[in-house]
This record gives structure tokens, C-alpha cells and sequence, in this order.
């Protein structure tokens, strides 16, 4: 097992969303792990009203295609739990490895509130890279400036600020 910044690395996290983006995943751990793609069967991956970002509900003939970033030492996965914030819990699922058909129990993140009314249609990560990507990132690395202060805000409020989301309909950041 390899040592990574102090503490035994070896957690596994399924990511279906912004964290597909190795550039997201750079910002917030200053590294991007060994990932390899994967399929989550029985859950569905839903866009949310006024958000850049997605989340997944158990859905019996789902199917959720993702990368499995590989790795993740301790301290990483409380930061990531940090980000995902209150509006996820971390959940033990099974995915299949593209590449090598190979089951693995990984961590995912699935959205707490499952009869959420906010939660519509399926979420694109093409579409979020063309279109939201640069905004995203940018309110990431908000996030891990406002980490460092004595009265640091959550990832809601960071992103709420950022992009106006109690009043934008578009969701896009302020100014734009």
C-alpha cells in the first residue's frame, strides 16, 4: 500500500459527475488519481434544478457510467465528503470496470432527499464540459480558498454565492 500524503492510501470512489473531470478532481486533492471507467447499475443519474452538478438515486433499470478514481487516502475522502457536503451520504456500491469486466466495492455519493422535486431528466457530462465546466471549476477553487479561513463557508453556500443559485433560474455565476 502506498503512503500518500501521511495516511495509508487504498479507498476506491465511484464519481459520475464533476469529479469525472481531472481537472476538478486536480483542484480539490492537488493530484488526480489512477482512475479507471466504470458502469453503476441500479441507479439513474438525474440533473437537479439550478445545479452544474448531478446526483444518482437507486433506480432498479438504471445504469450510471463514471470513473472509478482509485486510492484516495483518508484525509482526501474528508475533503470529498466535505464537498459533496449534506446533500449526499456516502454509500458501499458494486460497479463493473469497463475495461476489464472486473466487480469492485467502491464508495459513491447518492443524493439524501430521494423525493427531491428539483431532480429532472438525465444529466450529461459532454454537455456540463462544453457548457459549465470552466464556471464549475472556478466555484471549486472558491471552495478551497474559503477551506482555509478561521469561519469557512460549506460547498453550498460557496457555490450559492458563486453562481446566485437562490435566484438565478440559469444557474450561472454572478455577473454573466
Amino acid at each position: 500500500m502506498s503512503i500518500l500524503s501521511g495516511k495509508a492510501a487504498g479507498h476506491d470512489l465511484f464519481v459520475y459527475g464533476s469529479l469525472q473531470d481531472p481537472q476538478v478532481v486536480n483542484v480539490l486533492l492537488n493530484r488526480v488519481p489512477d482512475r479507471s471507467s466504470a458502469v453503476l447499475s441500479g441507479f439513474h443519474r438525474f440533473k437537479i434544478k439550478n445545479r452544474l452538478y448531478p446526483t444518482i438515486l437507486p433506480d432498479s433499470t438504471g445504469k450510471v457510467t463514471g470513473k472509478v478514481l482509485k486510492g484516495i487516502t483518508d484525509d482526501e475522502r474528508k475533503l470529498l465528503d466535505d464537498f459533496e457536503d449534506v446533500e449526499y451520504d456516502r454509500k458501499a456500491v458494486e460497479v463493473v470496470l469497463t475495461d476489464t469486466s472486473e466487480k469492485l466495492q467502491v464508495g459513491t455519493y447518492v443524493w439524501r432527499n430521494k423525493d427531491d422535486p428539483d431532480l429532472y431528466a438525465e444529466w450529461d457530462f459532454e454537455e456540463w464540459k462544453l457548457h459549465d465546466r470552466e464556471a464549475f471549476i472556478t466555484a471549486t477553487k472558491k471552495f478551497m480558498e474559503e477551506r482555509k479561513l478561521p469561519e469557512a463557508k460549506t460547498r453550498i453556500d460557496t457555490f450559492k454565492t458563486f453562481f446566485n443559485q437562490n435566484d438565478a433560474e440559469d444557474g450561472k455565476p454572478l455577473g454573466s
